[in-house]
């Protein structure tokens, strides 16, 4: 990617003058434009918005790139033409056509074909690549090449004998927990995590800026196991967060099986409220000390429910012997797997870990006639309804636009599997399933990737992982990567990484539909020149101390906007309140006609394994 024409001195310091290697591509032409032939959303043309996009088969597609937000906005802004009129030829018939082509779209596509053996089924995914949030970065850094998660990034090795682990072995992968690279030459007495959000507390260093009283920057190593010496917090913040780590004083009880007292009790608090209760905090240290207390869910902890952290592992038991996994690009492995699973020839090669995670996509192959399942990318489709009475109609129409052309297709089922965009798409949905998905709220995120030449900065003080409380983002972790991963089998401080940094747009107080938009306004009305910059000079600005230079260190930033990137299950989400059935059973207890939901929403935990879960379930529902 070339640089700006124009730029000034202390920006070719940070290095943004770097004309950065990738692979272009000829994106398909704009629905709408401008006065001055750009097409903006947000304010934004594309260059503004989508930046840097790495190389391989994922540069045409990092988080919600420009293109896609101005087709679905387009569904919002009500900009397509609706004719479900029956006097209109569609252009295909299915068997069963799949909104949405993320992992619960695979998963639903591949359950499909399984249980309902000859049929065919179509898979419209608005984006340029499948996956959904499963998606990973690409980059090119001294000769290796290197890759990150884009959003949904650890699996956990199944139970044997679960329905988790039956269906990882139906697309060819074992579940079981992978090998990671050997540290060495420099970083073998450094522990380094295998996933880009852990490490065990020794390796961590913590840095306090002009928040704390220190304008010219603070770091302290180890920091829980000094028992915070050292670091600038208020003395009781400090007797608070330790408390933390602690044995709680109040006894709450735990749930102990999903759906038992424990679980309904802490669904009727927030979050906030049970470390207020549990632990003893106050709300001030919660909410100025702890701001990503609810990362899980990407809001702030007086919003979500206090039973949300327990779902996950309640819903899905796991082997916890050798921790959370993750593939080189993260879910985007489980992804390619259903990719090799669902039209083996779109993934040249054996069925390997080494094969599915390098091989290159063939594009061609995944829209091919007369095969069981059909992969339609650029497709975003605008407008379902039932042909007919929903309780007596023997099929629906899809209307969608993909590459230009607005086109329609028949199913004799539907499975909406897109999420957050469903109650404005299905054109007959009821009422009651309206009034529904008006209470789910989803939060944006910022992932950044940051390739780096080195980590010898953080190596020779001993730090693998890092932690701030001003600026973009929170923390990072370098990590080992997978032996099958083209990064090679060791790791030292030359050795180039990709750091990822999760950024949220929380601010606790506020209602939680106000933090959504406010957030997502933030997050999606800011140029990536404007957040690379950001990002560079707070670099530099921790780290040019031990030697870190922007220029030559950094090789390249990828940003990946998630505009609803959380579902945000506030307190009642997941067993009711006020006498009234969670929304989301309105949504799961059976189907609407000729269509079906599944989504990880619909469990109200951002995870993989719901996305599958659901997706079996919703098929199972029109089957049967």
């Amino acid at each position: 990617m070339k640089p700006p024409s124009h730029i000034n001195s202390s920006d070719k310091l940070l290095g943004m003058d770097q004309d950065i290697p990738r692979e272009d591509h000829v994106s398909a032409e704009p629905m709408v434009s401008e006065s001055d032939g750009k097409q903006r959303i947000y304010g934004l043309t594309a260059e503004d918005w989508d930046g840097y996009q790495g190389i391989g088969d994922y540069s045409r597609a990092n988080g919600n790139t420009h293109a896609t937000m101005v087709a679905g906005h387009g569904i919002r802004d009500g900009k397509y033409p609706l004719s479900f009129s029956s006097d209109k030829p569609v252009d295909e018939d299915y068997d069963c056509v799949v909104v949405g082509g993320g992992i619960s779209g695979l998963a639903a596509a591949q359950t499909f074909v399984q249980y309902a053996g000859g049929k065919t089924c179509l898979v419209l995914e608005n984006h340029a690549i499948f996956g959904g949030e499963a998606r990973r970065n690409e980059f090119a850094v001294n000769g290796q090449r290197l890759i990150a998660p884009q959003g949904s990034a650890m699996f956990f090795p199944p139970l044997p004998g679960s329905s988790l682990l039956a269906f990882y072995e139906s697309i060819g992968f074992n579940g079981q927990a992978l090998q990671y690279q050997q540290t060495a030459d420099g970083a073998s007495d450094i522990p380094v995590a295998n996933t880009t959000y852990a490490g065990d507390g020794r390796n961590l260093g913590m840095f306090f800026g002009a928040m704390f009283g220190h304008p010219e920057g603070l770091w302290v190593t180890d920091p829980w196991g000094k028992q915070l010496e050292g670091t600038p917090f208020p003395e009781n913040v400090k007797r608070e967060l330790l408390r933390q780590t602690r044995p709680a004083n109040v006894q709450i009880p735990n749930p102990k099986a999903y759906g038992d007292d424990a679980c309904r009790a802490l669904d009727q608090m927030s979050m906030e409220d049970l470390l207020i209760r549990r632990d003893g905090m106050s709300r001030d240290t919660i909410r100025r000390y702890m701001p990503y207390a609810a990362s899980g869910a990407g809001a702030s902890a007086d919003a979500i429910s206090a039973v949300a952290d327990y779902i996950p592992d309640l819903q899905f038991p796991w082997d916890t012997t050798h921790g959370p996994q993750m593939f080189p690009g993260g879910n985007a492995g489980i992804a390619r797997y259903q990719l090799k699973a669902l039209v083996p020839d779109a993934l040249p090669g054996p069925l390997t870990l080494e094969g599915v995670s390098r091989a290159a996509i063939d594009f061609n192959v995944l829209d091919r006639p007369h095969q069981p399942v059909r992969i339609r990318l650029n497709a975003t489709a605008f407008g379902v309804r039932h042909d007919g009475e929903p309780g007596t109609a023997r099929t629906a129409t899809i209307a969608y636009v993909h590459e230009g052309r607005f086109r329609r297709v028949r199913a004799r089922s539907v499975i909406m599997a897109g999420g957050w965009s469903t109650w404005r798409v299905v054109q007959d949905l009821p009422e009651s399933h309206r009034e529904a998905y008006q209470q789910f709220f989803r939060m944006p995120c910022l992932v950044a990737s940051i390739a780096l030449t080195n980590w010898r900065f953080l190596a020779k003080n001993g730090l693998s992982e890092c932690a701030w409380y001003e600026g973009l983002g929170d923390s990072f972790a370098v990590r080992r990567m997978p032996v099958f991963a083209p990064a090679g089998p060791t790791l030292t401080p030359d050795s180039p990484v990709v750091l990822t940094l999760k950024i949220l747009f929380t601010e606790p107080g506020l209602p939680l539909p106000q933090q959504a938009t406010r957030g997502r306004m933030r997050m999606l009305s800011t140029p990536f020149s404007e957040y690379e910059r950001a990002l560079r000079e707070q670099f530099s600005f921790m780290f040019s101390r031990w030697g870190f230079d922007a220029r030559t260190d950094i090789a390249g930033i990828i940003l990946n906007r998630w505009g609803h990137a959380y579902l945000c299950a506030q307190p009642g989400f997941f067993f009711g309140k006020d006498g009234q059935p969670p929304p989301r059973e309105v949504l799961r207890r059976a189907p609407f006609g000729r269509i079906a939901f599944a989504n990880s929403d619909l469990s109200g935990i951002m995870d993989h394994r719901a996305s599958i879960s659901e997706a079996q379930r919703a098929v199972r529902q029109l089957i049967e």
